[in-house]
């Protein structure tokens, strides 16, 4: 997946029709009247959860600002659609932010933090409490080279793990790992959510075992990096030229997102509506443990210059090949 996000995006860089469509974009992105229209992105999952209150509000004709939303099934996707400057903003997990930027040569800046950890590893064998207890197990998990690779590995090495103490199977979609731990309680498997709480509500012998957000935190400590998610990003020629108008589209994403966290009922008919969850009951369970959040600024910075260097220091094609700079954070 890593390499076809990057050759996705390496090929679209070159790509004279792309750089035609980024350099259109202001005309396109205006009304009649003069008002600025953003084209938001987002992808079918976790990282959608705090936006869904905006794009009700938007639809309603009640934001602020003036919205045009996208959500997509892949970050490939939404690559594609930044590239070729037909998204001005797109929600994307942390580390293919930091690839786009890098081949995009400063092309984009990261706003905000959405979304922190999601992934928790689950078993029906409660003998497992701790990351030493991992020794000698077989884990099911997402694609190599993937974040849940390169989170797990960082954990297992930070207690003193290697490859040759675990068993790493690799399965292509999180809902292999999910059938699984149905079909072998005692397995272990490492899952983001929602599939968490679909896993654990088709089979009362599954609980999570293990929240790799806690652990994370254990090993970085209080002035470490946070395991992020997800992050929203702007296209930087967008910002350059409607800057109030980003700014906007931050003040209302804060406001979704922390509606989000205390509406919890009113939030699940959204995410069913919005098609990224299948049914309520799941939704409601599955969004306190999906840690939507907003931070922006140098907190935001802090966090997510901690968890790109944790990657990049794992594989340095997991961040584009090298750390982005400052320009990177969009500080206002």
């Amino acid at each position: 997946m890593r390499k076809r996000i990057m050759a996705i995006v390496w090929g679209l860089v070159l790509s004279v029709a792309a750089l035609a469509g980024c350099a259109n974009q202001t005309e396109a992105g205006q009304d009649a009247g003069g008002t600025v229209n953003v084209r938001v992105g987002s992808m079918k999952g976790a990282t959608s959860i705090g936006l869904v209150s905006l794009m009700d509000r938007a639809a309603k004709e009640e934001a602020e600002g003036d919205y045009a939303f996208t959500v997509v099934t892949a970050a490939d996707e939404l690559l594609t659609l930044m590239i070729k400057g037909e998204l001005d903003i797109a929600l994307l997990p942390a580390n293919v932010a930091s690839v786009l930027y890098n081949k995009t040569e400063g092309g984009i800046s990261v706003i905000d933090i959405n979304t922190l950890g999601v992934l928790y590893m689950v078993s029906g064998d409660t003998a497992v409490g701790s990351v030493e207890e991992l020794r000698g197990r077989t884990i099911y998990l997402t694609g190599k080279g993937t974040t849940p690779d390169y989170v797990l590995r960082y954990l297992l090495g930070a207690h003193g793990l290697t490859e040759a103490d675990v068993t790493l199977e690799y399965k292509s979609e999180a809902t292999e790992v999910a059938a699984i731990l149905a079909e072998q309680p005692g397995s272990v498997g490492l899952l983001p959510q929602p599939f968490v709480t679909v896993a654990c509500a088709g089979n009362e012998d599954l609980a999570v075992v293990l929240d790799m957000n806690e652990e994370w935190n254990a090993v970085q400590g209080e002035d470490g990096g946070s395991l992020v998610t997800g992050v929203t990003v702007v296209r930087r020629e967008f910002l350059d030229e409607n800057e109030a108008a980003v700014q906007t589209f931050m003040g209302e994403h804060r406001d979704s997102a922390e509606y989000t966290a205390t509406n919890i009922e009113e939030t699940a008919a959204l995410v069913v509506g919005a098609g990224i969850v299948p049914k309520e009951p799941v939704a409601r369970k599955a969004i306190p443990g999906c840690n939507i959040t907003y931070v922006d600024g140098e907190e935001m910075k802090q966090a997510l210059q901690g968890y790109l260097e944790v990657l990049y220091g794992q594989d340095a094609a997991a961040v584009g090949g090298k750390l982005p700079e400052d320009a990177f954070y969009y500080i206002p």
